[in-house]
């Protein structure tokens, strides 16, 4: 019988170019495909929550796919992690309904940006954060932070990509938190996001933290829907996708907790 099985992952995303599948470059989507492919002697085809650019890192990564395997769920990740590398993991397997999409049944997101404000570069954290050279403002970002929040049109803070019918979304929250690590961490939640949002929003508010820019210079930014007047693409190293919501479910993936 043909089955909707539900996996819960994560991945290091720095040897791979994203979750989407491309040609002529090595995609997690197609890594994890290849093994349950592999595993079930079934062409899979996968859908995932969404898309992650290159060298960007899910601590938690919801994908779907239809099989006939009778492999029990709950020995499914043990198999399927034996022919994987080991930057990517899979943590669970479940029978869903059919009408489950990882895509269009997910009802918010939130990405986490980490950042260490350092003038000595850690090798703990080469491509696991980004390791900025500057003293950060870190009250001047939070104030800033807020002003993302609620429904906005963030064309300003996105880069050209997929096509889209609306570049308006809601921001469940934007927070800037010092943590004991001393890392910075960046948390966004949102209904969906734009082609590099929370890379975008990152640099702004580093942009802010520099004293390039004021708090209150966001809401001028997201009204002039100019790409142009917001921050850079923050580097992609520093980014995971931490939480997703599923209906009244909530997975979570270690990120920094509200």
């Amino acid at each position: 019988m043909m089955k909707n099985i539900a996996l819960t992952l994560s991945y290091v995303g720095s040897n791979y170019h994203g979750w989407q599948s491309q040609k002529n470059a090595v995609t997690v989507s197609d890594t994890l495909r290849t093994a349950l492919t592999k595993l079930t002697g079934e062409s899979v085809t996968l859908i995932g929550c969404g898309r992650t650019d290159a060298g960007v890192h899910a601590k938690i990564y919801v994908a779907n796919f239809h099989s006939q395997t009778s492999i029990p769920m709950e020995r499914l990740p043990f198999a399927v992690n034996t022919l994987l590398p080991f930057d990517i993991s899979v943590s669970s397997a479940n029978i869903v309904s059919d009408k489950f999409h990882a895509t269009y049944s997910c009802t918010k997101k939130e990405y986490t940006y980490f950042i260490l404000p350092s003038g000595i570069r850690d090798p703990f954290y080469i491509n696991r954060a980004y390791q900025c050279h500057y003293r950060l403002e870190t009250d001047k970002m939070c104030q800033a932070a807020l002003h993302f929040e609620g429904t906005h049109d963030f064309a300003a803070v996105r880069s050209l990509g997929t096509a889209v019918k609306s570049t308006v979304r809601t921001i469940h929250w934007c927070k800037v938190h010092k943590l004991e690590n001393g890392l910075i961490a960046i948390c966004i939640a949102a209904d969906g996001f734009l082609y590099n949002m929370a890379r975008a929003i990152a640099g702004t508010l580093l942009c802010v933290g520099y004293g390039n820019l004021l708090p209150d210079d966001i809401p001028k930014i997201l009204e002039s829907c100019d790409r142009e007047l917001a921050g850079p693409t923050a580097p992609p190293e520093g980014l995971y996708l931490t939480r997703l919501w599923y209906e009244k479910e909530v997975l979570l993936g270690h990120g920094v907790k509200e």
